[in-house]
Parts: structure tokens; sequence; C-alpha cells
């Protein structure tokens, strides 16, 4: 068994490689050789007016690779007056949340793995899929609205499976679109250029995209969408309905294992597909409602609905496409963890552990 931190993976695999495993999988899933549980939920209020406690956790297998994969994550989500969720464990800055990954085999435990680098590198994984699969094959120019840790990630997958040219970025702190446009200039060797609102970066573009935390919708002008975009999300907050509707291809990148399909509602507040929450109506209160709900996408057809049937890709260049980036996450953590392992075993990186702590002799 091996511990994995984000550092380490940092150095082992790439965005193409996260691409490409997803896309293996997703094939997999496709045919049936693969599941994934969404992500659940548990609230409890934490002492604060303004947050909660919230753990959540998710699995899934992928049944060729014999893997299976469980992630963790223990925060104290809070709500700003701007509209953004903040998250921390311990204190600002500090944050948990692992991977435990185990063979279908034998039940070993395999890995243990920092979870940050890998959530990035699935959700633009993910997202570059529906560039791949739905972007014209000629599209050249993002653009791009938030310059946080998953817009790092999102512009290098996209730029593995398009030629991109340029990049528009957009975000509401200068100092921060600015920094982000520089060092995303030098890293990718094509100009990625800051701007002071998101009309222009909208505007014009091939492929526009999202990567925020904001609560408050983010694109909602139907007029800034123009014929032959591909338009992603990060999160189901940030484009209107409206602008959902104006599409003619949309796609999700996949269908939950259970939800509204299965007859479980999905709070009309910020939980995940099914949230346990602790707490008085008025503590309940406190979490922010969606703008947009997971809900609303599920009866698109998902990633997999697209590989089994052709004509649900694109057909001209006119047309406007949507991708949904939210759902499958276990089944997405295999893919990434498994590639991670794999990596880590051919170079001799990671920590060695002993699996004794986690074996017994006791039937549980």
């Amino acid at each position: 068994m091996i511990y994995l931190s984000n550092s380490d993976i940092a150095k082992l695999i790439t965005a193409q490689d996260c691409i490409d495993a997803l896309d293996e999988t997703f094939h997999a899933l496709a045919r049936g050789a693969a599941v994934s549980r969404p992500r659940t939920d548990v609230w409890v209020p934490c002492g604060r007016d303004d947050g909660y406690y919230r753990w959540g956790s998710m699995e899934g297998p992928i049944e060729p690779w014999g893997v299976f994969c469980t992630r963790m994550k223990s925060d104290i989500i809070t709500w700003t007056p701007q509209g953004t969720d903040e998250l921390h464990c311990v204190e600002p800055g500090t944050f948990s949340g692992f991977l435990m990954l185990f063979s279908t085999r034998n039940g070993e435990p395999l890995a243990m793995m920092n979870d940050g680098i890998l959530h990035h590198l699935r959700v633009a994984a993910g997202a570059a899929l529906g560039v791949r699969y739905l972007a014209r094959e000629d599209a050249s120019v993002i653009g791009l609205l938030g310059s946080g840790g998953m817009a790092h990630a999102y512009l290098p997958a996209f730029c593995a499976v398009r030629n991109i040219k340029k990049v528009k970025v957009y975000s509401p702190t200068k100092e921060h679109r600015e920094a982000f446009a520089a060092a995303m200039t030098r890293e990718l060797g094509i100009p990625v250029e800051p701007y002071d609102s998101a009309e222009p970066v909208v505007r014009g573009s091939d492929i526009v995209t999202t990567c925020t935390d904001s609560n408050k919708l983010v694109v909602t002008d139907t007029g800034w969408i123009e014929k032959g975009m591909h338009l992603a999300n990060c999160s189901s907050k940030e484009f209107s309905w409206d602008i959902v509707k104006l599409c003619d291809i949309v796609i999700q990148v996949g269908t939950e294992t259970f939800g509204a399909k299965g007859g479980m509602a999905e709070s009309e507040r910020q939980h995940g597909w099914a949230s346990w929450v602790v707490g008085t109506p008025e503590q309940q209160a406190r979490t922010p409602k969606r703008s947009v709900s997971n809900l609303d996408f599920v009866n698109y057809p998902d990633l997999c609905d697209l590989l089994n049937d052709p004509s649900k890709r694109r057909a001209s260049r006119e047309q406007i496409t949507f991708f949904h980036n939210l759902g499958l996450l276990g089944f997405q953590f295999a893919a990434v963890a498994a590639k991670a392992y794999e990596k880590a075993k051919e170079k001799g990186v990671g920590l060695k552990m002993s699996t004794d702590p986690f074996l017994q002799d006791i039937r549980d």
C-alpha cells in the first residue's frame, strides 16, 4: 500500500492522462462495466450563524481495472455576503479531502491519496470530454469566467483536445485575473488575456466555460450567446436556465445512480443529491437556495448516451452545445486515482505503508 500526496500526484499524471482514463472508463460505464454512487452529504450546525459542518462521500468501481475508490471530505462551509462558498478544515487555508483505492480482486487497500489535484484533474477531464465530443473541430478561442484552481485545470485539459490559440478570462478581482493570465500564458504558450467584464469574454468565443464558486448566476444574458458556441459549466449555479434552453444540444456528464428518476427529491437548498441535515428549521434556512437545480437536467441525455448514439453529437457548425459537468463523482475519482496509482507503481513514487492498520482478525 502507498500514500500519495498532492505534490506526488502533480508529478505523476497530466491532463491528457486523465482525459484518456475517463474516456476509456466512460466507455466501460456505457457497457455496464462500471457504476457510481453520487455524492451524499451530512450537514451539522457548527456553532456559526454563517455556516455548517459538511461531511461528503462518494464511491465507484471500474470492473475491468479491478479497482474501487471512495472519496471523503470534511468541511466547514460558510457563505459570504458576496454569494460565494468558502470552505476550510481546522482553519482557513487548510482542507481535508482524501481517497482510498481498493482492489476488487481480493479487497486489498492499495493506496491513500490527497484528493486536491485529482479533484481538479477529474472535473477538468470530464469537461474536456464534453469539448472532445461536442465542440466544433476548429474551436480555437476560449472564454473563461473564473481564475481559481478549477480554471487552472480546465485550460490545459481543453488545450489537450482542441488546438486552442487564445483565451479570454474574467474574474471579479483584477489582481487574481491578471496573475492567472500571466501564469497560464507561460504554462500554455498561448495568449491568455484578462478582461474587465464578462460580456466581451463570452462574445466571440468558440468555447465558453465557467469555473466559479458563485452562488449567484454568472451568465444570464442570452444575447451574449452566438451560433456555434460550446458552453460548459463547473456548477449548476453558473448559466441561467434561459441560456440552457437556448442550446440545440444539452448533454450531462452522467445521470446519477439515484435522484429524481429513483423517486428521491433534491432539496431546493444547496445540498447534495441526498443530504441528511441536522438542525432546526431556522438553522437549515441558513443554507443558500439553488439558482438552477441538477434536477433540471435529469431528463437530458448523458455522456454514455452520446457514446452509444453518435447522432446525439454536434451535427452542424451553427449548433449551440451545452455540457453540464456535474455528476458521477465516485466513478471519476476511481478512474483518476487508478491512473495515479499505476504511474506511482511504475516510477516507485509514494510513501510505502503497511496494510496492517487496515486489516483485522474479527469479522465485521
